[in-house]
């Protein structure tokens, strides 16, 4: 077998065993791996219905067949399972070293079952599996329970764990890895959480096999040159990081600011990724065998650590109305301490800002903190409040949506299937807002980025107020991330990259015989079988929208000023290309087209 390496690791949590299975090399084939393959039998195996904090619920962790491979960036790994946040299905993408890791040991996938009846943590070591009493690690933050885990495991093994916002059930937490690297949205660490799972720990001995190594080499040095090339992948990300967008879009008018109240922040260079490579940069970091580096170590304080992505700075910053970039920098280090989601932590912060400032959340409520626009100094303990589920920070633990709604004013989330909208707004990019309003997962900007030809020209220039020919671009986009998000890989190679990149280097590691259309097919199937099981949980097509705010209120100063995001004119449109119903149900007949 080449690529995967056909071993499925089947967990009971309630009773602490497992077994080993044989993966299904055609189901996984069809699915590609990793989000697709993880999709395909969460549905086949969960009731759309359950509870997702239930111990019927289940939480998986799949890999791709080029994960732990010798392909650009092919370290990346996703946790499938419900959302507690939106109800959808969560597929939550995280980098770093623990998903080779696992492929190291020799599995494809981790299927988790059941509830264990007190805090545990797994140990994989190659073919010895065992269970360990975490109740020494409960409670603590990520970093903690990462060093104290490393000197009860091998040298060199990985962990991946929850932190206090996991345990505590937020339903924003996220799963964390080496630790700042983050399988953050959906609110999946909660899930783990509710099953008494603190961590997985995890060494492996041997390397996936390679079906033609030297076409792989070939490969991989054109994909490479290609990457090295690009404006984005080969001088920007490298240079500042994921920054480098603060300015660009803030310069387009659609840098969302006080929770989407305006598009434009005046303050915007102050927390810029040219001010972090200046005031705050120490290296740059790369997750596994990835030539791009985007990842920034930075000073905090008096200390140092993993530095905020563009969505941190944006969610903190502006959003909230700070230009404080060292509070967004200490802010951003809570969240990974606590195990939150930084877009949905930020969002959900500014919006309770806006509460407070038309009056719905009253100053007793907050036990002397401040909850105003621009004031810095109160972010970090906000989330360390909101990690902890403590006063007003159990609250804020619910998300955006919940939090609005339970003041009656649901329409102050800017959310879409209550997952919070990140850092860019549709008004301005249009294109960009049809993604978010169809995404299986709710306000997603990785679900399909068309931030690259609306913003960036890549791999073309749009107009990004043109509505003609934004729902093909949506349907395409959408597509080649579901077979990115499968095949183990890095989305930020499609800045460089193409449908038939893609499909030469998994053709070259596993021996099919992919063509670019044959990825886009994998895609849109994967993306079919999402909508399938969100249609099977009560997750309607009516719910393919976005906040009242961003349809019918102007933006009112700045580059995009007097934009509204046109939907009702793009929605038809992107149903019919999609082979659906006028209503947004997938045909019969479109399913059949796509095996499914």
């Amino acid at each position: 077998m080449n690529g995967y390496v056909g071993k499925v690791l089947r967990v009971n949590l309630t009773d602490l065993t497992y077994k080993v299975e044989a993966l299904d090399l055609e189901m996984a084939q069809k699915f590609i791996g990793g989000r697709g393959l993880g999709t395909k039998i969460f549905k086949d195996e969960v009731s759309a219905d359950v509870d997702a904090l239930s111990p019927e619920n289940k939480l998986l962790v799949v890999t791709g067949p080029l994960t732990g491979t010798p392909t650009p960036t092919g370290g990346r790994y996703m946790v499938v399972t419900k959302s507690p946040l939106s109800d959808t299905i969560a597929s939550s993408n995280s980098g770093g070293y623990w998903g080779a890791e696992l492929k190291f040991a020799g599995y494809d996938v981790i299927i988790l079952e059941g509830k264990a009846d007190k805090p545990t943590y797994i140990n994989i070591e190659d073919d010895k599996i065992d269970f360990r009493d975490a109740g020494h690690i409960w409670g603590k933050v990520v970093s903690e329970t990462t060093d104290i885990l490393e000197k009860e495991i091998p040298e060199k093994a990985k962990v991946m764990t929850i932190g206090p916002a996991g345990e505590n059930l937020s339903m924003i937490a996220a799963i964390m890895n080496d630790k700042d690297r983050a399988a953050g949205r959906s609110g999946v660490g909660a899930v783990m959480g509710s099953k008494n799972l603190k961590a997985i720990t995890v060494k492996g001995s041997s390397k996936p096999a390679i079906a033609d190594e030297e076409g792989l080499k070939e490969v991989f040095k054109e994909c490479l040159a290609k990457i090295k090339e690009n404006g984005v992948t080969g001088q920007g990300l490298p240079t500042y990081g994921t920054a480098v967008l603060v300015n660009i879009i803030n310069e387009n008018g659609a840098f969302p600011t006080n929770n989407f109240q305006e598009s434009y922040f005046d303050k915007a260079e102050d927390i810029s990724g040219e001010t972090m490579e200046e005031k705050f940069l120490i290296k740059r970091t790369a997750c596994y065998r990835c030539p791009i580096a985007c990842g920034r170590h930075v000073r905090i304080g008096d200390g140092e650590g993993g530095g905020p992505e563009y969505e941190t700075i944006w969610a903190f910053g502006s959003d909230c109305g700070i230009n404080d970039l060292d509070q967004i920098i200490k802010a951003n280090h809570m969240c990974n301490e606590v195990g939150i989601d930084t877009i949905s932590a930020g969002a959900t912060l500014a919006a309770a800002m806006e509460l407070y400032q038309r009056g719905y959340v009253k100053d007793e409520e907050l036990e002397g903190l401040a909850l105003k626009w621009g004031d810095a100094e109160s972010i970090v303990e906000w989330m360390r409040k909101l990690g902890r589920a403590e006063g007003f920070g159990k609250k804020l633990a619910m998300g955006s949506y919940r939090l609005a709604d339970s003041y009656g004013v649901a329409d102050l989330s800017m959310s879409v299937k209550k997952l919070e909208i990140p850092a860019y707004d549709p008004r301005g990019i249009q294109g960009q807002g049809l993604q978010y309003a169809t995404s299986n997962r709710g306000g997603c900007h990785v679900r399909g980025y068309l931030i690259s030809p609306e913003i960036l020209a890549l791999p073309e220039k749009l107009d990004r107020f043109e509505l003609e020919g934004k729902a093909t671009w949506a349907k395409i986009f959408q597509d080649l991330t579901a077979s990115i998000d499968s095949l183990g890989m890095c989305l930020f190679t499609s800045f460089a990259l193409g449908a038939k990149e893609y499909a030469d280097l998994v053709n070259a590691v596993c021996g099919t015989d992919h063509t670019a259309d044959s990825v886009l097919e994998a895609g849109e199937r994967i993306w079919n079988i999402e909508r399938q099981f969100n249609l099977e949980a009560g997750v309607s097509p009516d719910q393919d929208k976005l906040p009242k705010r961003l349809l019918e209120e102007p933006i009112p100063e700045g580059p995009s000023k007097g934009w509204v995001h046109k939907l009702s004119d793009l929605l038809p449109e992107y149903y019919e290309l999609r082979g659906w119903s006028k209503d947004g149900l997938p045909t019969k007949e479109r399913l059949e087209k796509l095996g499914l």
